[in-house]
């Protein structure tokens, strides 16, 4: 609710997709840097409590900026502010998560319970949009930050009260090991994630093809609303119903392939849901108004729960649970580096490029202008089918990569330990 509702305010104060999209280039700036460290800390620290301390640190921000706008001084910069700092302690957050459900499921159930974990963000996009596209013409952000806020406070309550379990003792880092001294051990540790990944062929050609397709996956996620926005004359309901309708997808595909159980071949589901997503995208990215949005983006949602349940059961089932949290650490990190970039150029490539070619005389309104049309939006409509459409070939050519199949093999051979607690 609340960044649907930030959405709208910055598009009413700037009618900009640069303002949109650097929202997440300061999002994700301090995770660059967190990230060397993050893995460290997740591997040797309670889990429970590093996630605590991100949602602490959201709520102390959600906090400022509902002073801000009550007082009237709440300008965008203090929003990306907020954002950075968000960013920077929620890595702690998600690589703790993603480490404890190695110790919570059995390696068989990995794709299920992934495929669960992403219905939890679909199922808030089905009525979370519709209710603060309602709220927000009502009470504003200064009614929606409060309630929030509450939600921060049941969040820390629950995962205070949750068992999280720590690998076992016997898979972690040696005596010898912890004991080293001097910056060469730090960097060692620091460097340990990539040091494994460079040992390991498979998931060197996992963490290619991955950050292949979400790299470019990113650029259409951040001209995503701008682009609606643009070609609805800045219509909170339409963005609220494309909003749910992905929320409905998702569910839809998380709810069948936690009762299927997800693909045998893990590899396999993974590149046949970058490839039904991309071609979603491309229909998605041709379209001008919900009837050819909806349908689409409802196909496209369907896609996730398939790539990312068996995208992070090969990446769990082939790296050892004490080290995990070094080596997720690494994988984020490389994904960092390839889409930060791409948030602090997408806006401008937007709206400095893309959306006056489409709206001028020249060469690119004249071949794409028939299918994508020449009016507001129709620039990020065309960049997001062409990155769609380089989605979709991220998909067709990783079959022909040999190393990715090796982790079939290799996963199966991959012992995970468990926790008593398990669920």
């Amino acid at each position: 609710m609340a960044d649907f509702a930030i959405t709208l305010w910055v598009w009413e104060q700037t009618g900009s997709a640069t303002a949109l999209t650097l929202w997440g280039f300061f999002y994700q700036l301090p995770r660059l840097f967190t990230s060397l460290f993050a893995g460290i800390l997740v591997d040797r620290t309670s889990r429970k409590y590093l996630m605590i301390l991100s949602e602490a640190v959201a709520a102390t921000t959600t906090l400022a900026m509902l002073g801000l706008h009550l007082t009237g001084q709440l300008a965008i910069w203090h929003l990306y502010v907020a954002f950075c700092l968000n960013g920077g302690f929620e890595k702690f957050s998600q690589l703790a998560y993603r480490a404890s459900l190695t110790l919570l499921v059995k390696p068989e159930q990995y794709v299920r319970a992934n495929s669960m974990d992403t219905a939890i963000g679909y199922a808030s996009s089905i009525v979370a949009p519709a209710i603060a596209g309602l709220l927000y013409p009502i009470i504003g952000l200064g009614g929606i930050w409060p309630i929030n806020l509450a939600t921060f406070a049941v969040v820390i309550t629950v995962i205070a009260l949750l068992k999280i379990p720590q690998p076992p003792p016997e898979e972690r880092p040696s005596a010898k090991a912890e004991s080293r001294e001097g910056m060469a051990a730090v960097w060692q540790e620091v460097t340990f994630g990539y040091r494994y990944l460079l040992n390991h062929r498979g998931l060197r050609a996992l963490l290619l093809v991955t950050t292949l397709f979400h790299a470019t996956l990113r650029l259409t996620d951040l001209i995503y609303d701008p682009m609606i926005l643009a070609r609805t004359d800045g219509s909170s309901e339409a963005l609220a119903a494309v909003s749910s309708i992905a929320g409905i997808g998702g569910v839809t595909s998380a709810v069948l392939i936690s009762v299927w159980g997800g693909p045998k071949q893990r590899v396999s589901g993974m590149l046949t849901g970058f490839m039904s997503a991309g071609l979603a995208k491309i229909v998605f990215g041709l379209g001008q108004s919900l009837r050819v949005w909806l349908p689409s983006q409802f196909f496209s949602s369907m896609s996730f729960p398939l790539i990312l349940g068996s995208e992070m059961a090969l990446w769990t089932l082939a790296t050892p649970a004490a080290v995990q949290g070094r080596v997720f650490a690494a994988h984020f990190l490389t994904y960092e580096l390839a889409t930060t970039p791409i948030a602090l150029i997408a806006g401008p490539l937007s709206d400095r490029v893309f959306e006056p070619a489409m709206q001028s005389s020249g060469l690119l309104p004249t071949i794409f202008g028939p299918i994508v049309g020449t009016g507001p939006g129709a620039g990020m409509g065309l960049l997001f089918m062409l990155s769609a459409v380089f989605c979709f070939l991220v998909g067709v050519l990783s079959w022909r990569l040999p190393a990715l199949r090796e982790l079939e093999k290799t996963d199966r051979q991959q012992p995970v330990a468990h926790s008593p607690h398990s669920c």
